[in-house]
């Protein structure tokens, strides 16, 4: 026994020992290695930095830049961009770049807020779905389908009919239809991962319905989920647009980009440009930003899934 721990000790055992233990760098979290394959992706990584630098203007612009957003000054309508409104004025007198600043605050909030709703729903519809199969299985997808069948202008013409559209009441309209693609993506998953050896032991050890399906399957689809999420939030944004620009968002004072955009097409005709672009620029350089930054989140799933397959 002596002998046999002096040759452990011996320095010519000391590295065939080393190199049986893994090494600390192969030990890294997995976050970072997520990241390092994101930041591989240089145009998710510069759409990262463009949302950011967009919600930085968004957010913390105005407590540098104070612009009148809330009382018209019929004196100060449809000036063009000066020293004292860098991006001119409104037809009602506001300041075009307060009014930039706050409408992305509206618009962001409702882009991200209707996509988190929309993921949380849909996942659990679609891997409830999914999990149960058979009729249930079945009825839900019809559901969605039925859904799936209703105009998205029909339902929120109804909904800003019979309700005073508020930003809460349009994160509900437009999550309850962003929610379905999400609910098939989500079952879709569910439907190869619930044949998986470790939910099978899991079903066997007594693990409840509810346990099995927020413990392991969601967990097992949330790459999938993760990436469909980035995509809801630039569908939200343009259906929040949308709707603004049919004159049903958020009554005035209060503005967003899609309100923005409108006024400037309905005086496009005047040559004043300044009421137009700069809300048309912010919605496309946010949706493009976020599409990248979902190719980037996509990248990091895919090679996820092929290193686990190997």
């Amino acid at each position: 026994m002596a002998e046999r721990v002096a040759l452990l000790e011996h320095d010519e055992y000391t590295p065939a020992l080393a190199s049986g233990l893994p090494e600390e760098e192969d030990r890294r979290p997995v976050w970072i290695d997520n990241l390092a394959i994101f930041a591989a992706n240089r145009l998710a990584l510069g759409g990262l930095v463009v949302l950011v630098a967009l919600a930085l203007f968004c957010f913390v612009g105005p407590v540098f830049y104070h612009g009148d957003t809330t009382s018209a000054n019929l004196l100060n309508e449809n000036l063009p961009p000066s020293s004292q409104f860098p991006l001119g004025t409104s037809p009602e007198g506001y300041d075009v770049l307060a009014q930039l600043m706050l409408g992305g605050q509206s618009t962001l909030e409702v882009g991200f807020a209707a996509a988190l709703v929309a993921t949380v729903f849909g996942t659990l519809w679609g891997a409830f779905a999914g999990y149960v199969g058979g009729f249930v299985d079945s009825l839900l997808m019809r559901v969605v389908d039925t859904v799936l069948s209703i105009p998205f202008l029909f339902f929120v013409v109804l909904v800003a009919t019979l309700l005073q559209p508020t930003l809460p009441l349009i994160v509900v309209a437009i999550a309850s239809v962003s929610w379905l693609s999400t609910a098939r993506v989500v079952r879709g998953e569910t439907l190869s991962l619930r044949t998986r050896d470790y939910v099978v032991a899991a079903r066997g050890f007594g693990s409840g319905h509810a346990r099995i399906i927020l413990r392991h399957l969601v967990p097992g689809a949330l790459g999938v989920i993760v990436v469909n999420a980035t995509l809801k939030v630039a569908d939200s944004i343009l259906l929040f647009a949308s709707m603004s620009y049919l004159g049903l968002g958020v009554p005035p004072p209060a503005t967003d980009w899609g309100r923005m955009l409108t006024t400037g097409i309905n005086n496009v005709f005047d040559n004043y440009w300044w009421q137009l672009w700069p809300a048309g620029i912010a919605i496309v350089v946010a949706v493009i930003a976020i599409n990248t930054i979902g190719d980037g989140v996509h990248d990091v799933v895919d090679k996820r899934i092929r290193t686990a397959a190997a």
